[in-house]
């Protein structure tokens, strides 16, 4: 199985002082315009790559808010690159939206394949407008896009918009929060999508309904679970501790849920 990794929109509320008080939306457009100038960013995305590893991570997963395909310009990736040679992290995806139109899609595929990976995990407008191009796009970076679950409340929903798979191009990234915000046992979900799983983001909410989202164990997802599932499918994907609170900083909680998941894994194994 590949190294467990630390999904950067953890920090999705860092830049706001830990007050996302107005939704998702705020936190990302607050980190995009911190990371986005070029005279700063080597210095930021640097100061952000030397907290992954000193909670012990040698993987990341590369957010849209940390690194955006639509801004970022030679010199970000340079850097960016230079960071996580520094750093010896790996990349196991971009996560968030990868746009509407082809050009956007194309972006995408180019900052993941500059970056030395191969999976989107979110999602993008153009799975639902231009299929056909979206396919054409990943198969010619031979980038897949995972499409991260969040409305959708079954996996068969999921499995509706992978359809054919798209030359294997297209399949999940399993959010296991968001499955349990919906009330769907995502244990459940990951059998069930087994054949299309390109990524596990691994998270607990703390009651369905909403999305607060909590550490490993103290929330209604049966974590332990999933990861059991995974074994015993033999899924050898990547996999990402994922937290994301809107009023406090998740890096302990994140710590304690990347040692519980190596205990799972261990005890699997």
């Amino acid at each position: 199985m590949k190294p467990i990794a630390f999904m950067t929109a953890n920090y999705v509320a860092r830049q706001i002082n830990y007050q996302m008080t107005e939704g998702w939306g705020q936190g990302d457009k607050a980190s995009n315009n911190y990371f986005q100038p070029i005279d700063t960013f080597a210095e930021r995305f640097d100061e952000y790559m030397a907290n992954v590893v000193a909670m012990g991570f040698s993987a990341v997963d590369i957010w849209t808010g940390v690194l955006n395909p639509q801004w970022a310009t030679q010199a970000h990736i340079d850097a960016a690159n230079k960071s996580l040679e520094q750093h010896k992290l790996t990349v196991t995806s971009i996560a968030g939206g990868f746009g509407a139109t082809r050009e956007e899609v194309e972006n995408s595929c180019k900052l993941a394949v500059a970056l030395d990976t191969t999976i989107l995990g979110g999602n993008s407008a153009l799975l639902y407008s231009d299929r056909a191009s979206l396919i054409d796009i990943l198969e010619t970076y031979n980038v897949k896009l995972g499409i991260e679950n969040h409305p959708e409340k079954t996996p068969e929903e999921v499995l509706e918009k992978i359809g054919d798979g798209g030359k294997g191009y297209i399949g999940t990234a399993v959010d296991t929060g968001w499955y349990g915000t919906q009330g769907y046992n995502a244990a459940d979900a990951i059998a069930k999508l087994d054949g299309y799983l390109l990524h596990i983001h691994l998270k607990d909410v703390l009651a369905a309904g909403a999305h607060e989202t909590c550490e490993f164990g103290k929330g209604v997802v049966p974590l332990e679970d999933c990861v059991n599932i995974l074994q015993r499918i033999g899924y050898d994907g990547p996999m990402c501790v994922e937290h994301e609170p809107d009023m406090y900083d998740p890096t302990e909680e994140s710590v304690a849920s990347f040692k519980t998941l190596q205990a799972w894994l261990e005890n699997e194994s």
